[in-house]
């Protein structure tokens, strides 16, 4: 599996799941070598951080344009 060539910072949401996404499912079916596992491993730590951050981010956005009527989302 090659790396994107961006930097984690500079991905979308959407962008940085499915490479997320990818890396689990690669992790979970491929045989690998550990430095290899190890790297696609720490690469997705990154990702999963930046998803958190990003979901923050939006989420205090919301809030700040919502003011103190923000509705809770119930899906």
């Amino acid at each position: 599996m090659t790396q994107s060539p961006l930097l984690v910072e500079e991905l979308a949401y959407e962008q940085a799941f499915a490479e997320l996404e990818n890396i689990v499912a690669a992790l979970e079916s491929e045989e690998r070598s550990l430095d290899e596992a190890i790297a696609q491993f720490e690469r997705g730590q990154a990702l999963a951080q930046h998803c958190a951050a990003l979901l923050d981010k939006a989420e205090l956005k919301i809030h700040l344009l919502s003011g103190d009527e923000m509705i809770p989302f119930e899906g």
